[in-house]
């Protein structure tokens, strides 16, 4: 009975956190679409695009709080450390729902959280509220299409054999990239990008007793805080250093992910035991500080508490998650 309740209450550790996250939600639309509606009367998209990043800056911070400071988890860099703000596209290996917020754990330390954009699963647009603004955004790009996940051996094998039809390195710990995305991305913005970042991401704890790997966790497993470190390896290329022809960016692009496969070959297979569970060189323990995100937890719970305090506004708050849902769906399917 004890150890039951104690096992309810640990898996419940996602439950604030998913509830203030989604909760705000109502209030953080509102908000944006209050802005929408009143830069009209603004001269000039640059002012209108400046305010939409902070309030995208102010959610994507308290997402952050819930999911470093309220984790406790270790971030871990190597290779590449980025110094300051740049225009990028950010290519990554996908193992989970976490990877995105991986994306976000970069930006922030480059103070460019606002400016964050996602190429994402076509399926994700019809998420309630979210669904339509994500179908907008772009930029942080995962070439593989899905996630790699070891107990899909089937998706590992289909993916294997379609390297070596096309006479390409098979991989082992990543699955064979796509280039379309990465291609038109890169081509569309070239004449803006100051490099891409070729970022390999490795949670710590995916490797059972018997030392084969496991799935990467969920948002509910991370938020449950059962992966103690997160090791992000970052390498920077400068954008003169991409081939512009298609079939040239694809080679290029299965290359980069042979090095990934190298570096996470090393990361959970190493017979040595002191290079396991670590990327090769030297690295860093970053520690994101209270006041990149407190404040933007404070803010947007206040808000929607002072909302949910009225009647008017828990009838407005409702509204919202209703008619938000079922206009943004009908958005993104005349969008299709």
């Amino acid at each position: 009975m004890l150890l039951s309740l104690v096992l309810h209450t640990y898996s419940m550790r996602y439950v604030l956190p998913a509830a203030v996250m989604l909760g705000t939600a109502p209030t953080y639309i509102l908000a944006w679409l209050g802005w929408r509606l009143f830069s009209f009367f603004v001269p000039g998209a640059r002012i209108y695009q400046e305010v939409d990043d902070r309030f995208y800056n102010i959610y994507q911070s308290m997402v952050l709080f819930f999911f470093e400071n309220y984790t406790g988890v270790q971030i871990i860099l190597y290779g590449d450390l980025p110094k300051h703000k740049e225009n990028i596209i950010y290519l990554s290996n996908h193992q989970c729902t976490v990877d995105w917020i991986v994306a976000d754990i970069l930006a922030v330390r480059q103070n460019a959280l606002g400016h964050v954009r996602y190429v994402l699963k076509n399926g994700l647009k019809w998420l309630p509220l979210y669904g339509w603004y994500f179908s907008q955004m772009y930029l942080v790009i995962f070439p593989e299409g899905t996630r790699y996940n070891p107990e899909l051996t089937k998706v590992i094998s289909a993916s294997q054999i379609y390297a070596a039809e096309q006479g390409l390195a098979v991989l082992k710990h990543v699955l064979t990239p796509r280039i379309k995305a990465t291609y038109v991305a890169f081509d569309c913005m070239k004449n803006y990008l100051d490099a891409i970042y070729d970022v390999t991401v490795a949670y710590e704890g995916t490797v059972d007793q018997m030392g084969k790997r496991k799935e990467a966790p969920s948002m509910a497993e991370f938020l449950c805080k059962e992966c103690p470190k997160v090791h992000i390896h970052i390498d920077r290329i400068d954008k003169k250093d991409v081939p512009e022809e298609q079939l040239s960016m694809r080679r290029w692009l299965h290359e980069r992910f042979e090095i990934k496969d190298k570096l996470l070959i090393e990361f959970y297979d190493s017979p040595d035991s002191q290079r396991r569970n670590k990327f090769p060189g030297k690295c860093i323990n970053s520690k994101l500080s209270l006041k990149k995100t407190l404040p933007s937890l404070l803010f947007l719970g206040g808000l929607t508490a002072s909302m949910l305090m009225t009647e008017s506004g828990r009838k407005l708050y409702v509204k919202t998650w209703i008619y938000g849902t079922v206009i943004g769906c009908l958005l993104v399917s005349i969008k299709v």
